[in-house]
């Protein structure tokens, strides 16, 4: 990347705005601003977020983003002159083999095809022979095998008696830790299904503006959005600080569904018509109303904790 950041940079100033300006007016966070300025685009959270930092700078600051976003694609394709040079390094490196290369082995790999197909006839034939041998050995001890159960007919049963008793005895036994078992796991899976449960908490309420934890989320997050008959509601979006939706509801669109992206750890829903607003997170009723439902305008921050792995 070459010089994306600074002219953002000297765009802020032929403004006169600070970097705290910019975190106040974008909301992105101060320093994600100074790694756009300084091109460490690695320090982004993630390439979605990279895209929408430099759109949302240079929006703020009066320059085509359109510009800067295709200037960024083209920095990440490789030039011309270099593919060629290293097409011409990897062709100078396999001639210097070729030339290096021992008349042994030049002729080993000549003879390569047929020395495999030799190895496999050899591996057919082995294994046909350990079957026949095998055959062989499995006949001769079926033979002893009958002669010893005609000696061991008349002991089988006189013990047959005794051993059946041993064998109620046992399934006794074993039906019952198989039983303790089957109620052992089922137990652990409840706990371990519970465990996993998505959970909502509110942590914080000030004013209008609430806080909730989010325990056990997944990595991509869902949220739907519907309004009352009859009623109307501005509503947005944003994840980590960045906005991914806003729009009215009304009769005539009364649902939205926002698709969250990955890993977000921040979710903020700015709601305009909250007694009329229903919310679902990953399919479940949030009831955020239960914190002051008298209000009709409010903020609502939502801090991702996402399932960790069992």
């Amino acid at each position: 990347m070459t010089d994306i950041g600074t002219i953002l940079k000297e765009a802020r100033k032929e403004k006169g705005l600070t970097l705290d300006d910019l975190q106040q007016t974008t909301k992105i966070q101060k320093r994600y601003l100074i790694a756009i300025e300084d091109d460490d685009f690695a320090a982004l959270p993630g390439k979605f977020y990279v895209r929408a930092f430099i759109k949302q700078y240079a929006e703020t600051v009066g320059i085509d983003p359109e510009e800067l976003l295709a200037k960024l694609d083209e920095d990440k394709t490789p030039k011309p002159e270099e593919e060629t040079e290293a097409t011409t390094r990897t062709e100078a490196v396999k001639r210097e083999e070729e030339k290096t290369m021992s008349p042994i082995l030049a002729g080993l790999i000549r003879y390569l095809p047929t020395i495999i197909i030799v190895a496999i006839v050899v591996a057919i034939l082995g294994t046909i022979y350990i079957f026949a041998w095998g055959d062989r050995d499995r006949n001769s001890s079926t033979q002893i095998a009958d002669n010893s159960q005609r000696v061991s007919v008349s002991s089988e049963s006189s013990a047959k008696s005794s051993s059946s008793k041993q064998k109620a005895s046992s399934s006794e036994s074993s039906s019952s830790s198989t039983s303790k078992k089957e109620s052992s796991s089922t137990k652990a899976k409840k706990e371990s299904k519970k465990a996993t449960k998505q959970k909502i908490t509110n942590t914080s309420a000030a004013g209008s503006a609430f806080v909730y934890e989010l325990k056990n989320a997944p990595a991509t997050n869902k949220i739907e959005m519907s309004v009352s008959d009859g009623a109307t509601a501005w509503n947005a979006v944003s994840a980590n600080g960045v906005q991914v939706w806003q729009g009215t509801l009304s009769a005539d669109n009364a649902s939205q569904t926002i698709e969250i992206p990955e890993n977000t750890t921040t979710i903020t829903m700015n709601l305009g018509n909250s007694k009329a607003t229903s919310i679902k997170i990953n399919g479940k009723k949030f009831d955020f109303l239960k914190e002051n439902e008298t209000l009709t305008v409010r903020t609502i921050t939502l801090n991702v904790a996402q399932t960790t792995a069992q």
